[in-house]
């Protein structure tokens, strides 16, 4: 069934919003409540939001799906400008600055998945292979976690980097395994 929401329609109601993005009303005043989006008020105090709306929803939700956490959406949703729609080129500057990081992630899941099998260094020595490829847990000397699957990732930029992305845009580490 399609939407309420008229693609010629500058604005959307919370319910219009909620229903095209796919996501509860009350997931998007969280994301008002976290500065992720923002919404306009009607002289009856009802929330208006603008069309770009839904793309940054929209990319809030995929960036979710790929464990990124809210505080670095937000980062690079502060890329963006304010009081206009984001252009091509205003979303390419956030893709720029997300790229190494998302690469790293994307190598991380190649490796999880072709490794998995195999010893990934969290130092259980539950496997056979274990005791030949971490002898007496020899990875847990640099540091906690699968070490071998945590590789790929590197550090966070301090705030301000050369790369252009500020306020923790870029995503962190991502998650090691045991």
């Amino acid at each position: 069934m399609p939407t309420q929401l008229s693609w010629k329609a500058p604005e959307a109601t919370v319910g219009e919003l909620a229903e095209r993005a796919g996501v509860a009303a009350s997931t998007l005043r969280f994301y008002e409540r976290e500065g992720l989006i923002h919404s306009r008020r009607t002289s009856g105090n009802q929330r208006r939001y603008s069309r770009d709306t839904l793309r940054r929803v929209a990319f809030i939700r995929a960036s979710q799906r790929l464990g990124i956490p809210l505080s670095a959406i937000r980062g690079a949703l502060a890329l963006l400008p304010e009081g206009r729609t984001p252009t091509r080129e205003d979303w390419a500057v956030v893709s720029e600055c997300w790229r190494e990081d998302l690469n790293q992630r994307i190598a991380l899941m190649e490796q999880l998945r072709d490794h998995l099998t195999d010893c990934i260094g969290c130092g259980c020595l539950s496997l056979t292979s274990c005791a030949l490829a971490n002898p007496q847990d020899r990875l847990g000397e640099q540091g906690p976690g699968a070490r071998r699957l945590s590789q790929p990732c590197g550090p966070e930029p301090a705030h301000g980097d050369a790369s252009g992305c500020r306020g923790g845009a870029v995503p962190g580490r991502a998650a090691e395994g045991n």
